[in-house]
């Protein structure tokens, strides 16, 4: 297929009853994580870093999440409580890609689950998005956080953080094999495609990542809950719905084959 071919990113025909998915296991996928990295010192020569952590050949998301409760190819795992594998069903159209987990997400072991979750559901609910079919993950799988008395403040997570995550995103993209990825933040944003790109700027664009050819970029729930004041809240989830509501957009044309609007990454 040729390079900025619209065909590039149809969604796919449902034939013969099955679904034909999007295969993300291209050689942008397949290619070496610690591609980002180049001149830097090996993992195992940081003393931040550990030694990468082997992401079984499997498209079985649970033989993944067994081997990802393991991970040390970096230090989060250290604090936190345990690692938080994506969840979601195994036949998901859209999966959804937010920061890491939050305090709540880190004692349940689930992502979404704590107010940032509630603002989504509540999100794609008003967008006529079912939560059955999504799959919601992280770009990294243990909470960063630093103690200020007795709670745990949220950290962002380092580039480092995130390079050394995203094998296990690849590999849930690999094994779902889903039509559309959304970028939930600046976090999911670098995850996908290797670089930090303007979470404000780029929303609601189809722009080609990483993890996908049908990849658009959205606000963090969470971003939400910051809002300064209600009416500033509202208008937030408001927006953040309208990106959600073209995403069902896209789903619903799935029958038609039509194309999604899209550009080339700058």
């Amino acid at each position: 297929m040729e390079t900025g071919c619209l065909a590039a990113f149809l969604l796919p025909h449902c034939r013969h009853g099955t679904r034909s998915r999007i295969d993300p296991t291209s050689e942008l996928l397949r290619s070496d994580p610690n591609m980002f990295r180049k001149g830097e010192p090996k993992a195992a020569e940081r003393p931040d870093q550990c030694p990468p952590t082997p992401v079984p050949e499997t498209s079985d998301l649970g033989e993944l999440r067994r081997a990802a409760a393991n991970c040390r190819a970096c230090s989060l795992y250290k604090n936190a409580t345990q690692t938080v594998f994506g969840e979601g069903g195994r036949e998901a159209d859209v999966v959804l890609v937010g920061e890491q987990p939050g305090d709540q997400e880190d004692y349940a072991g689930k992502p979404f689950v704590g107010p940032a979750g509630r603002i989504l559901d509540q999100a794609l609910q008003a967008a006529g998005i079912d939560r059955s079919s999504c799959y919601v993950t992280n770009a990294v799988k243990h909470f960063k956080w630093k103690p200020s008395g007795k709670r745990r403040l949220h950290e962002k997570p380092s580039a480092r953080e995130i390079e050394a995550c995203r094998p296990w995103l690849q590999a849930e993209l690999r094994s779902l094999r889903p039509d559309i990825v959304v970028c939930l933040g600046a976090t999911a944003v670098r995850a996908a495609y290797g670089k930090n790109l303007p979470v404000l700027k780029n929303r609601g664009q189809w722009i080609p990542s990483l993890l996908g050819p049908n990849t658009t970029i959205t606000v963090h729930p969470s971003s939400i809950l910051r809002a300064i004041d209600p009416a500033a809240k509202e208008k937030a989830f408001a927006d953040f719905v309208t990106d959600l509501d073209a995403v069902a957009a896209a789903l619903r044309s799935k029958p038609q084959s039509r194309p999604l609007p899209s550009r080339e990454l700058f």
